[in-house]
């Protein structure tokens, strides 16, 4: 994790130098109609957790990349609520000061509360904390708070004079802090208290108000409402006018602290300057032609913060707040500057060759030799369609297949077009593919059928009329490890089979996808194949056919349809849709790439990729040519901010949660029986389009698996039962990015009441029979009854051994069965089984401590899945619940009537079943699973399962099991 923050970090300060020249920058606004509770957004500041925090007119509001929690400033005066400073101080959590004073944010009672209202009775404008002392600019001077304790200097001994108002905050070299007042600027030595006024004299040689402030060096640069930014030298305590940013009021300054210098302005938007050059690098403002999303919506800026992750966020006036959105650029659209760029172009055709590219897209053809310098394009009338469709370089020459236009041949020594063929359909038909087979032979799949070439001669033409080519256009030839062809048309599959130089449609096995319009065929190093229909699920073979079947449909491919797939160097699949590009691993998990790593759109299109010899992926798009350093994608960090759980709705109300944290970092929140309906929001905060933002979710005990989400940040679930739960969510396809928070719901009065009362009816019932019969049997034979109980508890095996039968098993595994239930006449008897009823007669457990118990063995059974444990022994539970062993084996033998045995067995089956519905048993042993779910033998279970259900394993697997 530290790794992937130092490459985050380092990746930041890059991107950083990038965007300051950047000529746009893409932005998203919120403003009230978001959930912004004010217009006016008056201070931004960024946590350690990655929370934005925003001080609006009237409240401070959180957020977390897609919802805003409020916290409204208390108090009558509406005036005074204005957010002015927002910092989080080491050790004392988030302060905020605003037009009535100082206030803390209480986790606790996730609320703002009052910091000594005694004392800070005024407007406060900046906080700093150095060294551990936190220092709060005022109306009514520096307040010193250290240890708890706040000490108040003056910088005149007139409370109310102007050099007490306290407008900004900054440390500087040698033990100096730095103020801005209504009467210039202060230095206070941090050690001895002493103050050093300096003065800067404006028009009519009146002091110079500074209301911004921020350190580069050894110079300070303020701002001003009236004559820009001015420097001051702290060396030669000499002030100068700076750089014109074309506005002279100053609203907001800050820097990267080394040669970047912030400007939010009240008129002319946003400027970087460069201190080192002496210019401005780099403007935001509102323009008429910048477009939705493409400028500042206002020129009126009132905070600016640059943070930590490059993210520019600006609040405005009366507009609510911009922010430009976080990419990290892992995937760049290609350029070739300044002659060509790919940026908007949908592209359809591709073929690299060491530093050559031609290009083919719904625009036309380019091609661009980067080691010569060289850059070409051809569009209608060079072309007879601007359309390319595929691309192929053949026997050193690029052969370019259109739609409408025919087939061309292009010679990149001498940079020249020429037909293919002088007739149809190589002159105004559609050339879909274009491929070689191992024999050198060039395929051509046209709207005509299929045509080949050996050495420039037509070897056969094939069409639906003289072989078995389904009828219609054919789109894709893909030659196996096999040499077999696969010929995918509008209206199917065939085979070319090589050993006959035939087109097969007779050698598909029943329920394959043959008969489905295919689009593309892959294979990968496994001998895999994938087929990707026009509209379906992606569907899975092995070369021969025998062992064929669809994606399980629970993936987030479910309902795209798939362009093309490719395999890397670490034997991950990328795969281009419709909606997004993923990258699959094979087996189960999917990681999502999106706008976040620099993809302008998630349309993907039928452009075959290419992964050059440089390791580098190229990729298709609808907005352009993309492509990645694949070596870099493991290393690329979304976010240096760990997922969270930002808020829980119980409800449909948001408030203070109950949660606890354990020793070992655990959280738990505790709801009453009322307490139902809970709706969990979370973030990854990345703060980039929400509509690209994508999660897994599961809530344990409730969810059978993970639910995938895209463009969602909440999971809600109504009328949760009382028990035992754990919230689970992280990043689609970033397991390590996993947050827990247990859930416990408590059990109603209602529901005791009615366990009770069953439980009193039970034993009536139960003692009624008893008595009764008692009555109808002899006392001799009661008697003679009571000589031969048995002293021991009697086991599920010690009741076999003693002549019980178990139903003969069916189907193919009888006898492996049989075999398994006579190893389990083997096993030992288990300690902890019945107890006879002659043990309780004179140290009965009530039925209310019964139910008590039973109540936390149930919770604690279900939340550490105590039964996994094959060796759990009665006593060890006892000390768990810290109850005595007599009080268990009541409630087992008395309460429940069950022996201890079966009553841990009954949660192994439970867990068994699960794991089948889940899905697991196609992937695991009998065994396997039967050890995972805590059973010491298989034995042991067979026996177990069948007792309980009433049927063996494998006919479960049978009845239920996902295939």
């Amino acid at each position: 994790m530290k790794n992937n923050i130092k490459v985050f970090l380092t990746f930041v300060f890059l991107s950083v130098c990038v965007w300051v020249h950047a000529a746009s920058h893409t932005f998203r606004g919120l403003s009230t109609a978001d959930g912004l509770s004010d217009l006016l957004v008056n201070a931004i500041y960024k946590d350690s957790c990655g929370y934005v925090w925003l001080g609006t007119g009237n409240s401070l509001d959180r957020f977390d990349g897609v919802h805003l929690k409020h916290y409204p400033m208390p108090g009558s005066n509406e005036k005074l609520k204005r957010v002015n400073v927002i910092a989080e101080l080491p050790g004392e959590g988030l302060w905020v000061g605003n037009g009535s004073g100082l206030w803390r944010l209480d986790k606790k009672a996730d609320a703002l509360e009052s910091v000594v209202p005694d004392r800070i009775n005024c407007a406060v404008h900046a906080l700093l904390q150095i060294d551990g002392v936190n220092y709060v600019g005022t109306e009514k001077g520096l307040f010193v708070c250290s240890d708890g304790h706040f000490e108040q200097v003056l910088m005149d001994k007139n409370v109310f004079a102007e050099a007490n108002v306290v407008h900004a905050l900054c440390e500087g070299p040698d033990g100096q802090l730095w103020l801005t007042t209504k009467d210039g600027l202060y230095a206070m030595n941090l050690s001895t208290r002493l103050l050093t006024t300096y003065r800067h004299s404006s028009v009519g040689n009146r002091n110079t108000v500074f209301h911004a402030m921020t350190r580069i060096g050894d110079t300070l640069y303020l701002g001003t409402m009236d004559q820009g930014i001015v420097t001051f030298d702290i060396r030669s305590h000499a002030f100068a006018p700076f750089v014109s940013v074309g506005c002279n009021v100053i609203s907001s300054l800050s820097s990267d602290g080394k040669s970047l210098l912030y400007v939010g302005t009240d008129g002319n938007g946003v400027h970087f300057i460069d201190v080192g050059l002496g210019k401005v690098v780099s403007s935001l403002r509102h323009t008429q032609e910048g477009g939705a999303g493409h400028s500042l919506r206002s020129n009126s800026v009132y905070s600016l913060l640059v943070d930590r992750d490059g993210i520019i966020w600006v609040g405005f006036y009366q507009f609510g707040l911009d922010y430009t959105l976080y990419q990290n650029h892992l995937f760049s659209v290609y350029s070739y500057p300044p002659a060509f760029h790919t940026q908007d172009m949908p592209i359809r055709a591709l073929a690299i060759r060491g530093k050559e590219k031609m290009i083919g897209s719904r625009d036309g053809l380019y091609f661009i030799d980067e080691a010569r310098g060289i850059y070409k394009s051809f569009r209608v009338p060079q072309l007879r369609a601007d359309m390319v469709f595929c691309i192929l370089f053949y026997q050193d020459e690029y052969y370019v297949g259109t739609y409408g236009g025919g087939l061309y041949i292009f010679n990149p020594e001498t940079r020249t077009l020429r037909n293919f063929e002088d007739e149809e359909p190589f002159l105004n038909g559609h050339i879909f593919c274009l491929r070689a087979d191992v024999n050198g032979r060039l395929w051509i799949g046209t709207s005509s059928g299929i045509y080949c070439y050996e050495d420039g001669k037509r070897v056969v033409h094939y069409t639906s009329a003289n072989s078995k080519l389904p009828a219609g256009n054919v789109y894709e030839i893909n030659f196996d490890s096999t040499r077999k062809g696969w010929i995918c048309t509008e209206n199917g599959l065939c085979i070319w089979d090589p050993s006959s130089q035939q087109l097969r449609t007779d050698v598909f096995p029943e329920g394959f996808v043959h008969k489905e319009k295919i689009r593309v065929v892959y294979e990968d190093s496994d001998h895999t194949l994938y087929f990707f229909p026009d509209k379906g699920d992606l569907f899975i073979s092995d070369l021969s056919m025998h062992s064929f079947h669809r994606l399980q449909p629970d993936t987030p491919l479910k309902g795209k349809d798939g362009f093309f797939i490719i395999e890397d160097a670490d034997r991950w699949l990328w795969i281009g849709t419709s909606a997004g590009l993923y990258r699959y691993d094979k087996r189960d998990r999917f990681v999502p790439y999106d706008f976040v790593d620099g993809i302008p759109s998630s349309v993907f299109t039928l452009c075959l990729p290419v992964i050059d010899e440089g390791g580098n992926l190229w990729l298709g798009n609808s907005k352009g040519l993309l492509h990645a350093d694949l070596s870099a994608v493991d290393r690329a960090s979304r976010t240096a901010y760990p997922m969270q759980v930002t808020d829980v709705q119980i409800n449909g109300k948001s408030s203070p949660l109950s949660i606890v944290s354990s020793d070992d970092g655990r959280q738990t929140l505790h709801l009453d029986a009322s307490q139902q309906n809970v709706t969990f929001s979370f973030s990854n905060f990345l703060y980039t389009t929400p509509n690209c933002m994508s999660y897994e979710y599961m809530l344990e005990g409730e969810d059978a698996g993970w639910t995938s989400v895209t463009g969602t940040s909440q999971a809600a679930y109504f009328n949760l039962s009382s028990g035992s739960y754990t919230f689970k969510v992280r990043q689609m396809g970033e397991p390590d990015t996993e947050v827990q928070l247990d859930v416990r719901v408590a059990t109603s009065w209602t529901e005791r009441a009615v366990w009770g009362v069953g439980v009193l009816l039970l034993l009536a019932v139960v003692g009624l029979a008893w008595h009764s019969l008692r009555q109808r049997r002899p006392s001799a034979s009661r008697a003679a009854q009571a000589r031969v109980m048995p002293t021991e508890p009697i086991t599920p095996i010690a009741a076999e051994e003693a002549g019980e039968k178990t139903a003969p098993l069916s189907g193919e595994h009888a006898a492996v069965e049989e075999k398994v239930l006579s190893e389990e006449k083997a096993l030992p008897l288990s300690d902890e089984d019945a107890e006879p009823e002659e043990k309780y007669k004179t140290s009965r457990v009530s039925t209310k401590e019964c139910v008590r118990v039973l109540e936390n063995l149930d919770a604690l059974m279900r939340r550490k899945k105590l039964y996994t444990n094959p060796d759990l022994k009665l006593v060890d539970l006892a000390l768990m619940l810290n109850t005595s062993q007599h009080t268990l084996s009541y409630l087992f033998n008395q309460h429940l009537k069950q022996n201890y045995y079966d009553f841990v067995n009954d949660y192994r089956i439970a867990e068994f079943k699960q794991m089948v519905d889940s899905g697991e048993s196609s992937k695991l042993t009998l065994s396997a699973m039967s050890e995972r779910c805590g059973f010491g033998s298989r034995a042991s279970f067979f026996r177990s399962f069948k007792k309980a259900t009433g049927i063996t394993p494998y006919e479960y697997i049978r009845q239920h099991g996902k295939n």
